[in-house]
């Protein structure tokens, strides 16, 4: 059930649907879905890092795939029925998942590693220049504008 109807907000902004999706599809529950479990963190100022336990999976039987704005892991084990043995109890995970993750802006994977059971995904926010804020030097005088700038003005 939603509790915020954003069409008003549709209705009078431009290029916000993707952030108003992705704040509708937050509000819906995960279908309690809580394998594997995973850490998000922080580990500087625009570096992230995503740690999943994936016990039992090797580096052929994970997929990453980044696309604009979203970040798919899907795990699928392959049977590996030992000729002669029958198992009394499985106690260890033998499913396959898959886990999404929304991106914002900018943010791209740079590495992927599997140690331990643990697969580490690094991620980086690289902001482009021309985004970035800047500081803009207050001059004592007044200084005239570039004759370029006059001439846009004046047309």
């Amino acid at each position: 059930m939603r509790h915020v109807d954003f069409s008003p907000l549709y209705r009078s902004t431009v290029g916000f649907d993707r952030l108003f999706t992705m704040l509708d599809s937050l509000g819906q529950p995960d279908q309690g879905q809580t394998y594997p479990p995973y850490n998000i963190e922080r580990t500087g100022e625009s570096t992230y890092r995503i740690t999943m336990a994936v016990a039992g999976f090797d580096e052929t039987e994970i997929f990453i795939e980044a696309q604009a704005h979203a970040l798919t892991v899907k795990g699928e084990k392959s049977e590996d029925n030992v000729e002669g043995s029958e198992f009394l109890y499985r106690g260890i995970a033998k499913r396959a998942f898959e886990r999404r993750f929304q991106l914002a802006d900018h943010v791209e994977v740079t590495a992927a590693s599997l140690k331990n059971g643990l697969l580490h995904i690094d991620l980086l926010r690289s902001i482009p220049e021309a985004m970035k804020p800047r500081k803009i030097a207050i001059a004592a005088e007044p200084v005239s504008a570039p004759k370029a700038i006059e001439a846009q003005v004046a047309n």
